[in-house]
């Protein structure tokens, strides 16, 4: 038990030093610039002026005194940052450089200490097709190594996906608006259409997905045994044939056209990353293109 303990914290230790690195030297300004000024705080009321917006009039203040008083805001200092991580049995596939749980880890740990080097909170909603684990958001070094022992070692009650049944926790337990990343490889049999719709309204929801090489396409290597992750499932399947390899690949773009469909349809902006690839160039590219 001791030596388990020991290699988790030092796994603990090895995350916290690259993630927190890429937050404070690379993700620094992009983080804010991409993330701050969506929620906006009431700060004061001040007389109208030429060329005020008439929809900001304060109207009870304005019959007051006789004169138009217009209500002014200010950018949110303090976000508050969920993460929604797939913990379903698919994300423990890998064929090449790091499973899809390593990489979301990574993402997730990458993430939280933007947060947190931006002084917001951050809190966690680990799901499969239940709710398995909800962290309330906090600030501080301490919370956030809490975060990252969970995401490395949390241990799910269930191996199947439910996508909407997160973003319908999300919507009700979290009242305040929120900035929330949903970080899956979004492999679900129903659709969350809906759910991410009225999540959206509420809160700024942006989806990061994580796949496989695999996911996508077949080697030619004859005769194989595949295992359905999440539902136990297993078939035989001849790779060497062309037309069970160009059946897979067809699945997988059905699959990613509907899904990119539903990220376009509610408004949230998404990327998508390979585990093969380099997550940083593309939460880079994700920050750029809504700063």
């Amino acid at each position: 038990m001791a030596a388990t303990t020991s290699e988790l914290l030092k796994r603990v230790r090895q995350i916290e030093i690259k993630t927190r690195g890429l937050s404070k030297n690379i993700f620094a300004g992009q983080y804010h610039s991409a993330f701050k000024g969506r929620g906006m705080a009431f700060s004061e009321v001040r007389e109208y002026q030429f060329g005020d917006d008439v929809r900001d009039i304060d109207w009870n203040v304005t019959a007051h005194y006789n004169r138009p008083y217009i209500k002014t805001f200010e950018e949110e200092r303090e976000l508050t940052v969920m993460l929604l991580i797939d913990v379903s049995g698919s994300r423990e596939f890998g064929s090449v450089r790091m499973k899809k749980q390593d990489m979301i880890t990574e993402i997730a740990a990458t993430l939280a200490f933007s947060a947190i080097l931006n002084n917001d909170k951050i809190g966690v909603i680990f799901f499969s097709d239940i709710i398995e684990k909800f962290i309330p958001p906090l600030k501080g070094r301490k919370h956030i190594l809490y975060i990252i022992r969970e995401l490395i070692d949390f241990k799910p009650q269930h191996r199947a996906t439910n996508i909407s049944q997160a973003l319908k926790y999300l919507t009700h337990a979290i009242k305040k608006h929120c900035t929330a990343f949903i970080i899956s490889d979004f492999i679900d049999t129903e659709s969350f259409k809906e759910p991410l719709k009225i999540a959206n309204k509420k809160h700024d929801v942006v989806a990061v997905q994580v796949y496989d090489e695999r996911d996508t396409s077949l080697p030619s290597i004859g005769l194989i045994k595949m295992k359905d992750a999440e539902s136990g499932t297993e078939k035989w399947i001849d790779t060497s044939s062309r037309q069970e390899r160009t059946l897979f690949q067809e699945e997988w773009k059905k699959r990613r056209e509907t899904i990119n469909e539903t990220f376009i349809k509610s408004k949230v902006d998404t990327v998508s990353i390979r585990t093969n690839e380099d997550y940083v160039k593309a939460l880079i590219a994700l920050f750029h293109k809504r700063a």
